[in-house]
């Protein structure tokens, strides 16, 4: 039998998913995801997540990241969101692999990203040997919770990355669902630094829905995980109700669509790794998005009245999966850019487009 190398790329990923996993149970508890929903930022959580390193996974090792696989990288929000972290662990990451793409420097503290939406423009402008950036930018993720922000911003028509400080925007405070920061910015001010971007706004989107894709991956599976428990605990009738077909149908239902989240995220993770390709992408994040609604409404049957409570702990899962499926691109948005590409494309490459992903 062959010996595993113990510093495999899975072997890695394994570690930085346990080293997550056991930081979230020790810091991100009920109490922390109360307070969070109230408005007020986990200082302590976010102290841990920094100290561990795991908002610069995505960072090579020469900007001062970790320098692993993409997709163990972005394997680690699949933790996050079974432990439905309220915070922008996704957006700084995303950031963070942006300014290093660019070269530029990577700030300490969390950070956030815009545009998040499609149709959606800022400008950048030269201004006294320097930059200025404005423009405005809806649902964007923390920005009231963040001290710095990388705008993708046309100059003469191209896309520049521009690092922003908070001195160079207000904020119109919002929030999805699940009561995170979604707040719309306005942009009118200097800039910290600025580089041409290898990447453009429908790449940025696409990346973003491919992180949404793994928090919901990881949501479902906990999610999953909860409401089996929950069946096999809840006596009704002298029996758990797990024992009733019905139940065991909706889990067989549920269970179905948690594994086909972790597929999507996979698909999505990989084509990341593989040069941001849209199509897989798009793929991915429409099959999560679809789960993450069929299965949510699951769980709730399953919970019955105490799963609508705000003392039960389903909803910091439930209120995110709505909220994470609607970001970065929503399935109907993903959909019609699929069938608009297998239109074009034609009846005789149908099997091969499909294959190809």
């Amino acid at each position: 039998m062959n010996t595993p190398d113990p510093m495999s790329s899975d072997s890695v990923g394994d570690m930085l998913r346990e080293t997550a996993d056991r930081l979230f149970q020790a810091h991100c508890d009920t109490a922390t995801q109360r307070s969070a929903d109230q408005g007020t930022w986990p200082t302590g959580l976010w102290a841990a997540v920094e100290e561990a390193g795991l908002h610069r996974a995505l960072v090579p090792e020469s900007a001062g990241g970790f320098g692993v696989a993409v997709t163990d990288a972005l394997s680690l929000l699949k933790v996050a969101g079974a432990h439905a972290l309220p915070l922008p662990l996704a957006e700084t990451m995303l950031a963070s692999w942006l300014l290093a793409g660019a070269g530029l420097e990577i700030p300490d503290g969390p950070l956030t990203v815009g545009p998040v939406r499609d149709g959606e423009t800022a400008i950048l402008t030269p201004a006294g040997g320097g930059w200025r950036v404005s423009g405005t930018v809806t649902r964007v993720p923390w920005a009231r919770d963040v001290d710095h922000m990388v705008v993708l911003a046309l100059l003469a028509g191209q896309p520049w990355l521009a690092l922003v400080g908070k001195e160079s925007w207000s904020v119109e405070t919002g929030e999805n669902v699940a009561r995170e920061p979604r707040d719309t910015v306005r942009l009118s001010g200097t800039v910290i630094a600025a580089a041409p971007a290898e990447v453009t706004a429908s790449d940025l989107i696409a990346v973003g829905a491919a992180m949404r894709t793994q928090q919901i991956a990881g949501a479902l599976t906990r999610l999953t995980e909860m409401t089996t428990q929950y069946a096999q605990d809840r006596v009704q009738f002298g029996r758990p109700i797990g024992k009733f077909q019905a139940v065991q149908q909706n889990l067989a239902v549920l269970a179905g669509q948690a594994a086909a989240a972790v597929a999507g995220a996979d698909l999505a993770a990989d084509a990341v790794a593989n040069g941001v390709k849209v199509l897989p992408i798009a793929a991915g994040k429409a099959r999560a998005g679809e789960a993450a609604g069929i299965a949510a409404g699951i769980a709730h049957q399953v919970h019955g009245a105490i799963g609508f409570t705000f003392e039960h702990n389903l909803h910091f899962l439930t209120r995110r999966l709505w909220s994470w499926r609607d970001e970065f691109g929503k399935d109907s948005a993903w959909n019609r850019l699929l069938g608009r590409h297998m239109a074009q494309a034609g009846a005789d490459r149908l099997w091969s487009e499909i294959t190809a992903a």
